[in-house]
């Protein structure tokens, strides 16, 4: 691919949705509005795709050059004045994430087409669903801090007009507590780049990877600020409250974009800017992210045992799951920022499958009590047998998408070596051990049994409309499961590009 083309499909990647989402808000008709937000959406999804052909490195991580080096970039002045740019850039550590956010958004206002949540206008939760897509991929394709920061900040207030406008009885609360803990990280970031920007000189991440003008000082101050800032997006065990309720109160499609992207913002962030940026800042810090991430893993095990709401159990697995990917990325080591990269793909394939499940049940039984689902497979085998592939996929079963990242974090640990690693690989084996004990006992309380009253009234039949819509993310989860290098490979060269500041 010529590097021209390369540069209208990152245009087109942002540009599209945007356009899209004006569109979709200035049509009266509602459902022709979510048509056209569903082809929007489609159009992105494939002037994403193409991304990883050609550039520098072909998208095949061949590269062996330590420089930052992405495949098709743009950089244009943007404040001259600042000397701020409008510089976006596309890699193995982004496009994975690009190509999970386009085509969960896809699915999500083709799921529109079919059911709308009450509460308002389709038309404009679509028009929403194309704005937070606008900030997601932003983030994740911007390469300026300032940048960043902008699109980070766009996604607050059209989640939390999704929240309050089609959520459940409490969601005007579980919106505001979202937005709280969001400004709070918010600001964390905004102090966090002032720092770097004002150390370095400069705002061009690629630039600054490897703590390049940024000297021990500046690099603790800013990671420590940085790091603070992504754990609550992510979010990350103890800032990870907001979360529950979110999910728990948000309709089925803001909780996919919640749970299968959104929270990747963080771990993203932490990745490509914390410890690209301020590597000497990251090695100081790892033990205590390190620490953190094994409390979250059995923290998040341990409250979901005790959950009886099928979303909020499945949202405090998130916390766990996220979990898993900052041990890896405390590793600082290839091993470990692989796993943490792979672990944030399947994570946003299952969890979404399970949050379109979830809210399937709960549309048609009209409760999320796990004590009133019980016996599903005996009026709704086909939902059931679904709910089961999602449940022994999140667990980690080898040849799933929830296998490899969990995994390798934990083999990272071990190669890290040293008393303090070992402990915590240990710790998160049996945090993963947790993770299969209450995903099992959700399968029992859900799927067997007699069926309960609220059960017995569903029909047997998955609706054609909900096939589409699940069957991409079933064929991901297999496709990731047993050919892991769909992710790996393309990763490969940034994350050695990336280490290479590591002190």
């Amino acid at each position: 691919m010529s590097g021209l083309v390369g540069q209208v499909l990152l245009v087109a990647v942002l540009a599209v949705p945007a356009v899209g989402a004006v569109v979709v808000a200035a049509l009266r008709h509602d459902r022709a509005a979510r048509l056209v937000g569903t082809v929007a959406a489609g159009l992105t999804l494939l002037a994403a795709l193409p991304l990883v052909a050609g550039g520098d490195d072909g998208g095949t991580g061949a590269d062996p050059s330590p420089a930052v080096r992405p495949w098709h970039q743009v950089d244009l002045p943007w404040v001259p004045g600042l000397d701020l740019r409008l510089h976006l850039g596309v890699d193995g550590i982004s496009w994975p994430l690009v190509v999970l956010t386009a085509l969960l958004t896809l699915l999500c206002c083709g799921y529109t087409l079919w059911r709308v949540p009450s509460g308002g206008s389709g038309r404009a939760l679509v028009a929403l669903l194309l704005v937070v897509e606008v900030g997601i991929l932003g983030t994740f394709l911007a390469l300026d801090l300032v940048l960043f920061f902008v699109f980070f900040e766009v996604v607050l207030l059209p989640m939390y007009a999704i929240i309050a406008g089609w959520g459940g009885p409490d969601r005007h609360r579980a919106a505001r507590k979202f937005a709280l803990y969001t400004l709070f990280g918010s600001v964390l970031l905004l102090v966090g780049v002032l720092v770097v920007v004002t150390a370095a000189g400069t705002a061009d991440i690629v630039a600054l990877t490897g703590g390049t003008g940024l000297s021990r000082g500046p690099q603790l101050a800013a990671f420590t600020l940085l790091a603070l800032a992504f754990a609550v997006k992510s979010p990350l065990w103890p800032l990870h409250s907001w979360l529950p309720d979110a999910h728990t109160q948000a309709p089925t499609v803001g909780s996919v974009i919640l749970a299968g992207v959104l929270l990747k913002m963080g771990t993203y962030g932490l990745i490509r800017v914390a410890v690209g940026v301020a590597p000497e800042g990251a090695e100081w810090a790892a033990p205590v992210l390190g620490v953190l991430a094994v409390a979250a893993i059995l923290v998040g095990s341990l409250v979901c045992l005790a959950q009886t709401e099928l979303k909020r159990l499945i949202a405090y697995s998130s916390v766990g799951h996220m979990g898993f990917v900052l041990l890896g990325v405390a590793t600082l080591t290839g091993t470990g920022l692989r796993a943490a990269l792979i672990g944030n793909i399947a994570h946003g394939i299952i969890t979404g499958l399970l949050f379109f499940l979830a809210g399937a049940i709960k549309d048609r039984a009209h409760t999320g009590d796990l004590a009133d689902l019980s016996g599903l497979r005996e009026t709704a085998p086909r939902l059931a047998g679904l709910l089961g592939f999602a449940a022994v996929a999140s667990l980690g079963l080898p040849g799933l998408a929830g296998f490899w990242g969990e995994a390798f974090a934990v083999i990272a640990a071990v190669r890290v070596g040293g008393p303090l690693w070992l402990t915590l690989a240990v710790l998160a084996a049996l945090g993963g051990a947790l993770t299969a004990a209450y995903l099992l006992r959700l399968l029992r309380q859900v799927t067997h049994g007699r069926a309960s009253s609220a059960v017995a009234q569903l029909g047997p039949g998955v609706a054609r409309a909900e096939l589409l819509t699940w069957a991409p993310l079933v064929l991901l989860t297999l496709a990731v499961g047993l050919a892991p290098i769909l992710v790996l490979g393309v990763a490969q060269a940034p994350v050695d590009a990336l280490l290479s500041g590591r002190p």
